[in-house]
């Protein structure tokens, strides 16, 4: 039994030590393009930011209530929404991207409505 939970302690601690680098490297992306810092940026301020969708949820055509990203730059989640769009090319899980909007908030989260986007050419 003490194994086992050596291994379950060993596996959180490598996924953990794993998302910390994951942020640390898209933290370090944004800055080197100049991009500000989602978790300094505040409610009124229009933003540019430099990061990484981690979900997308698209709705059907029939209920028009548009698309959501969750976006990370590496400091902070920012909800991206898009209105009266059911889908939008190439804004998938996984891809990285620099926006840009007035950010708000809804329910205490980081929302942006109907950002500017440019998506990376390649992603790394």
């Amino acid at each position: 039994m003490a194994a086992t939970g050596y291994l379950k302690r060993l596996t959180r601690k490598l996924v953990e030590d794993l998302d910390t680098a994951d942020a640390e490297e898209i933290a370090s992306q944004s800055r080197a393009r100049g991009a500000q810092c989602a978790s300094e940026c505040s409610r009124g301020e229009e933003v540019n930011i430099h990061g990484e969708l981690r979900s997308v949820q698209t709705c059907s055509k029939a209920a028009h209530t548009g698309v959501k990203a969750e976006f990370f730059d590496g400091t902070d989640t920012v909800l991206l929404k898009w209105l009266g769009r059911n889908r939008i090319p190439g804004i998938e899980p996984g891809r990285k991207l620099t926006v840009r909007g007035r950010l708000a908030q809804q329910d205490g989260e980081k929302v942006i409505y109907n950002p500017y986007y440019e998506l990376d050419g390649a992603d790394e």
